[in-house]
């Protein structure tokens, strides 16, 4: 494979940030409503926050290998880190504005105030005090330091602090603000019935002479510490691994420092000494605002109910078939039903397990789960199948960043129960949305399938974009049987031919996919790829597609996150073509089609065009088979290629602007569009 350089290949760290400039462009856009607006701040946030605690720290551990090794494999890690402190600067700058000069004036313009200490008033005084005695103090816990000592502090990751300074320079403290137990958000009582709100920061703030009684405050600045997100496991596996990473776990709490996030107006020589304290060196340094996590932006609060505010309530739309039926393996057999969320509802896959929970003639359920909501119907229907004695297998992935403690806990629920569970293989996640449920119907054996783009998880389901089939195709359902075999030791391939099945297939399949694209346009004929995805990191796929481009073949992509390819390149890439869309949803699925001479192929599923995905992971790609779902499949990416409104150009410059809309055309905002489709599509 052909090493990336900057003339072919864009750095996924530095195009990343240009994908969550797209978040930042959201909370700007008047087309949405204020709280949405406020929302795309949190969502913002909380990628940055995540962002460096993944990848800044994978960077910070590549600058401890030998300087030769990573000059051989072209690793600049101090120089992109660089480039990213830059950048998210610049980001952050534009954050503080849109937040202070957008932001703050709207919600007052609509009776909606933020205040800080030095704006509260005499009749704010007697709750801010009783809420901080009866509320707050009591979570507080603070650290002084002597600095004539030897210190060193302890900060947990992503927990709010105040740095506190004093008339006597060889002091400083340290107290935590308590946003777990108190909120972070507090909507100040008076008699005017104003709708006042102030951050739980403030009264912390406004009261620090209660923490502090006998000492003279000079300085209260906020701080937060990321901390590397990642959990170092010893390369020998030995027992099991899911116990491995249940323990590790508090790594994530004390892991290394990537970032200190701490207020601009700190004087130097007290970032100097907490620096010191906290054993940073200055990249780890990044200034920001007076306030930090905005994050909790997602639970500000709406005192006025005002429902202008918010988006318009989209109620999730009944399927044509599935709506009123009480029986879905008689539909299924007869033909693949679809599903499309968040426009459809999730309770359809609910659903359908707590038939087979409750079948007499089903007689095993095996499901993989990448991430595993808190409480659902779903893990409810596979614990009543164990109890009606069925046979059940999950298949747990235990390295679902964030998740595993959940994913584990549940694993371990379902093995009380009596479940086949399965977890993690060292070196290989189980990134596929597969379930398979067996029924013994008269002298056969029937298998039913589910293949999604997205997680069993009714939660995200409501605000991810993904795509799902039903099917009881032969070939597909026994293929699916073979993969569960994989995964449950019994084994070693499952020799797919209608399946792509990372690792052992996708990336072979989809390079024979792209040459015949290029042999086409070589003969002439009509040639075409059009590939909507999450992110294209893969460096062969890249480099095929630059191929593909330059034989004539024309390439329409749709890549929500970033992107490693550079498209638009006279000579290279001039014949790709990439958009992408950030709104109210986030696109999640993952769809490929071929013109195939005249002959499309379409597949969607779990895998992106990524190293990961292709190589390291198991994933499920199917082909569309159902000439029904192939054409609503198409209809629906048809309608995203042509967003209008909330698509933006992916160009060399990487500018981000907006498609332009022609004069007269109709504006088409794809979420909306996909939304009435389906409604007339499936209630007419």
């Amino acid at each position: 494979m052909q090493q990336p350089n900057e003339d072919r290949f864009r750095h996924r760290d530095l195009n990343w940030l240009s994908f969550n400039e797209r978040v930042l462009q959201e909370a700007t856009d008047k087309i949405n409503p204020l709280y949405e607006r406020i929302r795309f701040l949190a969502i913002f946030s909380s990628n940055l926050d995540e962002y460096f605690r993944v990848r800044v720290s994978q960077l910070r551990q590549m600058k401890r290998v030998k300087k030769s090794i990573r000059k051989k494999l072209a690793l600049r890690p101090s120089k992109i880190t660089k480039q990213i402190i830059a950048e998210v600067k610049d980001q952050q700058d534009r954050f503080g504005e849109i937040y202070h000069e957008e932001i703050i004036p709207e919600l007052a313009a609509n009776g909606i105030h933020i205040l800080d200490a030095e704006h509260f008033q005499a009749e704010h005084s007697e709750f801010i005090s009783k809420f901080f005695n009866d509320k707050v103090e009591k979570h507080l816990k603070p650290i002084r330091l002597d600095l004539k000592k030897e210190n060193e502090l302890f900060l947990k990751n992503s927990v709010l602090y105040f740095l506190i300074t004093f008339k006597n320079e060889e002091k400083l403290a340290v107290v935590n603000i308590p946003v777990e137990e108190c909120g972070r958000f507090v909507h100040l009582k008076d008699e005017n019935k104003k709708h006042e709100i102030t951050y739980l920061d403030e009264i912390i703030r406004h009261e620090a002479y209660k923490i502090f009684p006998e000492d003279d405050i000079t300085g209260i600045y906020e701080i937060k510490l990321s901390r590397d997100a990642e959990l170092y496991i010893d390369d020998i596996y030995e027992g099991v691994l899911a116990e491995k990473i249940y323990t590790s776990l508090k790594q994530r709490t004390d892991g290394q420092p990537t970032r200190l996030l701490y207020d601009a107006s700190m004087p130097k020589d007290i970032q100097k000494k907490i620096r010191k304290l906290l054993k940073l060196g200055k990249i780890d340094m990044m200034p920001g605002g007076q306030y930090h996590n905005f994050k909790d932006f997602f639970s500000f609060p709406d005192p006025t109910n005002n429902k202008d505010l918010h988006y318009k309530e989209l109620p999730a739309l009944p399927h044509r078939v599935l709506e009123n039926s009480d029986n879905y393996f008689k539909e299924i057999a007869k033909k693949d039903q679809s599903l499309h969320f968040p426009y459809m509802s999730f309770s359809y896959v609910e659903k359908f397990v707590a038939m087979a929970a409750e079948d007499e003639n089903v007689t095993d359920i095996k499901i993989s789960l990448y991430r595993v909501a808190d409480e659902s119907v779903l893990t409810n229907s596979l614990m009543k199948a164990l109890e009606n004695g069925k046979r059940v297998t999950v298949f747990v992935e235990a390295k679902a960043r964030f998740d595993e403690k959940n994913n584990i806990s549940w694993g371990r629920k379902f093995e009380e129960k009596g479940a086949n569970v399965i977890y993690s293989y060292p070196k290989v996640k189980v990134h596929s949305k597969i379930m398979l449920i067996c029924r013994q119907e008269v002298d056969v054996n029937m298998r039913y399938a589910y293949i999604g783009t997205g997680n069993f998880n009714s939660e995200t389901s409501e605000i991810y974009c993904d795509h799902a089939i039903f099917t009881a195709d032969k070939n597909i359902t026994k293929e699916l049987s073979r993969l569960f075999k994989v995964l449950e030791g019994e084994l070693i391939i499952p020799r797919e031919k209608s399946l792509l099945i990372s690792p052992f297939s996708t990336r072979q399949e989809f390079i024979k996919l792209i040459y015949n694209e290029i042999e086409n346009a070589r003969a002439g004929k009509k040639a075409k790829i059009t590939a909507k995805m999450n992110s294209l990191e893969d460096g062969e796929m890249i480099d095929l597609l630059y191929k593909a481009s330059e034989a004539g073949v024309e390439i329409r992509m749709l890549i929500r996150g970033f992107s490693c390819l550079i498209p638009g390149v006279k000579g290279l890439s001039e014949n790709i073509y990439i958009t992408s869309v950030v709104d109210r949803f986030l696109e999640h699925g993952r769809i490929y089609l071929f013109e195939n001479g005249g002959d499309e192929l379409m597949f969607y599923g779990s895998a992106d065009w990524m190293n990961r995905n292709l190589d390291r992971r198991i994933e499920v790609i199917s082909p569309v088979l159902d000439k029904d779902v192939k054409k609503e499949f198409r209809d629906i990416l048809e309608i995203q290629l042509k967003d209008n409104v909330k698509a933006r150009v992916q160009d060399p410059e990487e500018s981000n602007r907006y498609v332009e809309r022609k004069k007269g055309e109709k504006k088409i905002r794809s979420q909306y569009e996909i939304y009435n489709y389906l409604k007339e599509k499936h209630t007419s």
